[in-house]
């Protein structure tokens, strides 16, 4: 008598939970934009130190003259004679004029952002906060302004009112403050909808009151970064109309006009125009790494105060 034995059915295999959950995957991102964020604020801190410090001490720096010159070492190369960059075409020591014409583009510079953001911060908060016919008149000087050729109206305004630091400080700062504006309303426009903003206003805070005291200082911190960006645009558009004739007239020294005397030398003096040159990409891309960075930690900061 044969006995039959039924088998038990395979217990179902049980796979092995993973352990890269979406919340180590959330770490892991977040832990990678803050390496990138740390790597670009140090890189673009070492390439801004390396431009700004010397020029901000190049009056204490052991270097020649700017304006001495030496037709008998004209269009030396560099590290020749103790010219760190060489000479220009009259003698003239290049890296004693790199600092101090990088003096005038940089105040130039840091002039137009600060005149410029204070127009856009100001403006764009009026158009943002109080709205209706402000709204409409100053958004539509802003598209009006963003509309035209940017160097052709920097170049038509030189040409009426001169070359003069303070006009082309102006014609800078003028250029560059709808960007601002832009960024600030709408920023504004999110701010003015939150609660405290009712608040106040229950309270019988007068409306310039708010802005003043409670809006702008809320909106300031993100349209800085903008206004630090625009740093290195603001020198860039001084180097154009220094190269085009257009800049500050001598005895000023820029970028701009250091390449623009250099041109015609390109081909047997080039680090008369390569140096300079390498200066300006040096602080732009410094600055604009700069901005990145802070514009990163900004919005890590933001997302992990949204999680809580």
């Amino acid at each position: 008598m044969s006995i039959t034995t039924q088998s038990s059915p395979p217990a179902p295999s049980v796979s092995p939970r993973s352990a890269v959950t979406p919340q180590v995957l959330k770490k892991s991102d977040a832990s990678r934009r803050a390496r990138s964020a740390r790597i670009k604020l140090w890189m673009g801190a070492i390439l801004t130190l390396l431009v700004v410090l010397p020029i901000a001490l190049a009056s204490f720096l052991p270097i020649a003259d700017p304006n001495m010159q030496d037709l008998g070492s004209r269009r030396l190369p560099p590290l020749v004679d103790g010219h760190l960059f060489g000479t220009d075409q009259l003698g003239r020591d290049l890296f004693s004029r790199v600092l101090f014409g990088g003096q005038t583009s940089l105040m130039i510079g840091v002039l137009a952002v600060v005149v410029s953001g204070a127009i856009g911060v100001i403006l764009g908060s009026i158009a943002g906060f109080y709205g209706k016919w402000a709204d409409v008149i100053i958004s539509r000087v802003l598209e009006a302004q963003m509309s035209l050729p940017l160097l052709m109206m920097l170049l038509l305004v030189v040409a009426l009112f001169g070359p003069s630091i303070p006009v082309i400080t102006g014609v800078i700062a003028i250029a560059q403050w709808p960007e601002v504006a832009r960024l600030t309303r709408s920023l504004v426009l999110v701010e003015r909808e939150k609660p405290y903003i009712a608040a106040a206003k229950t309270l019988g805070l007068p409306k310039l009151s708010i802005l003043v005291k409670h809006v702008i200082p809320n909106v300031f911190k993100q349209a800085s970064l903008v206004i630090l960006l625009l740093l290195a645009q603001a020198v860039l558009l001084e180097s154009a109309l220094s190269f085009l004739g257009a800049g500050p007239q001598r005895p000023f020294s820029t970028w701009g006009r250091l390449i623009s005397d250099g041109q015609d030398y390109i081909t047997t003096s080039w680090w008369m125009v390569t140096l300079p040159g390498l200066f300006i990409v040096v602080l732009v891309v410094g600055v604009n790494l700069l901005g990145d960075a802070l514009r990163d930690g900004n919005l890590r900061r933001k997302s992990r105060k949204d999680g809580k």
